[in-house]
């Protein structure tokens, strides 16, 4: 028996990981060149992994930390699959490092860091370009990607979603964080504030289940004692 159907039927099956209905994430592939081979390759761009991400987990939660080192800062990003999970509950976790680059002075390198960790960390959960996952092609690209080098970063990347949001997006954002409490469950943060103002400032204050939540509530908060002040 040949094993072309094995391997095309292993390459069908890699290719539904993550399938949502309705969305095909192949058209929005762009090429780049891997510096270090010279190669064309082809990656989906983070901003399309992430809605991605949305479309296949509504109520997922990526998480990213950035510390600097030496000439550099390095970037752990985890992905969840629910608000809700905990620290170690998640799908997959990837970390980056990027320096300046002098071609591009305008460039934030602790931006640049926390974005491809993401990118990386999104693949690595299944959010990529899932036929690369199976014999040489993979394991040529694998080790490019985590050890790629600032050159080999696409353009358009750079500066994507972990730009510091303006106060009215963060005002949004903790408005629309999911609320923990049972009591008012299906319910935000910004739908409670104005029901339970003090189930708000539990929420700031004593609730412990997730970090993300929490600091939400304590935007609410503070921002509500600044319109008081105000």
């Amino acid at each position: 028996m040949s094993g072309k159907p094995i391997v095309e039927e292993m390459l069908q099956k890699i290719g539904s990981i993550n399938r949502v209905e309705g969305f095909d994430p192949t058209p929005f592939a762009v090429e780049y060149t891997d510096m270090n081979t010279g190669e064309n390759r082809k990656r989906l761009p983070v901003m399309i992994q992430m809605a991605w991400f949305r479309l296949k987990y509504p109520e997922g939660r990526i998480a990213v930390g950035v510390s600097p080192a030496r000439d550099c800062f390095v970037a752990t990003a985890r992905v969840y699959p629910s608000y809700k999970d905990g620290p170690e509950c998640f799908l997959a976790e990837a970390t980056a490092s990027r320096g300046p680059d002098p071609a591009r002075p305008s460039v934030s390198p602790r931006e640049w860091a926390q974005t491809a960790a993401v990118g990386i960390a999104l693949r690595n959960a299944g959010f990529g370009l899932q036929f690369h996952a199976a014999g040489d092609a993979f394991l040529a690209e694998a080790p490019d990607e985590l050890g790629e080098r600032p050159q080999g970063e696409p353009e358009s990347e750079p500066t994507y979603e972990v730009r510091e949001p303006t106060p009215e997006e963060k005002l949004r954002q903790a408005q629309s964080t999911p609320c923990p409490i049972a009591k008012y469950s299906g319910k935000t943060l910004g739908e409670v504030l104005t029901l339970d103002p003090k189930a708000i400032l539990w929420v700031a204050n004593k609730f412990t289940g997730n970090q993300d939540i929490s600091a939400a509530a304590k935007y609410l908060c503070d921002y509500a004692l600044e319109q008081a002040a105000g």
